[in-house]
């Protein structure tokens, strides 16, 4: 019989994590969010604890640049801190950095991102994945929402952090993303796959862990 195809590391990480990443998708608090039963300030909040982890990820993006796995991944046209820091400007007022603080889930998942951009880039990889891919894709539905629910103008202030506009072609974009996580894969032993799979999925649980603290902010009514 013949031998059977390798899976693609891509597609490997897509489904290993499904669970994990539905989960975290359908969270009671991005469901009352996406379903217009939060307000603006809980799409605030949100946008805040983002800005924590976008900077976790990219502050060390120029130092990665050179690591030959970690490396082909760190493109200037996926950066979101300064996007998140012009929605929250016009979210919060100039003084928005007055009272924000990371949740507990946040500061946790902000420390593994920052342990494994220095210890582990291949374990940052599995982040960098979920993360941006996440914004080109699900992401753009959460854009679309927020513009309809809160009078955003369309890709304007308020939703730049899912507005890419130095990527003219997201399909595209995103098969060539594909593609490099394949070639890491094939630059990687089966042990070191399997650890990056569990980071991905890893990675879904500490987002959902956010949401979770997000949730306990505004309780369900009576």
């Amino acid at each position: 019989m013949p031998t059977p195809e390798p899976v693609p590391f891509s597609t490997l990480l897509r489904t290993a994590s499904s669970e994990e990443h539905e989960a975290a998708e359908h969270s009671s608090f991005m469901s009352r969010l996406l379903g217009d039963q939060l307000g603006i300030e809980a799409y605030a909040d949100l946008t805040g604890q983002l800005w924590y982890v976008y900077r976790a990820l990219e502050e060390r993006a120029e130092q990665l640049a050179a690591h030959p796995l970690a490396g082909p991944f760190i493109d200037p046209a996926l950066l979101r801190t300064a996007a998140i820091e012009r929605d929250l400007a016009h979210l919060r007022g100039p003084d928005w950095r007055d009272g924000l603080a990371p949740l507990p889930a946040t500061a946790a998942y902000v420390a593994r991102i920052e342990e494994l951009a220095t210890e582990w880039p291949a374990g940052y990889l599995a982040h960098h994945y979920t993360r941006y891919l996440g914004d080109l894709s699900g992401g753009q539905i959460i854009r679309g929402l927020a513009e309809k629910a809160w009078g955003f103008e369309r890709k304007g202030d308020g939703v730049r952090f899912y507005v890419f506009e130095e990527i003219t072609n997201p399909a595209a974009f995103k098969r060539d993303y594909r593609a490099k996580l394949d070639a890491a894969g094939e630059a990687m032993d089966e042990v070191e796959r399997r650890r990056v799979v569990e980071e991905c999925k890893r990675a879904f649980v500490l987002n959902g862990n956010v949401f979770h603290d997000l949730d306990g902010r505004y309780p369900l009514s009576a």
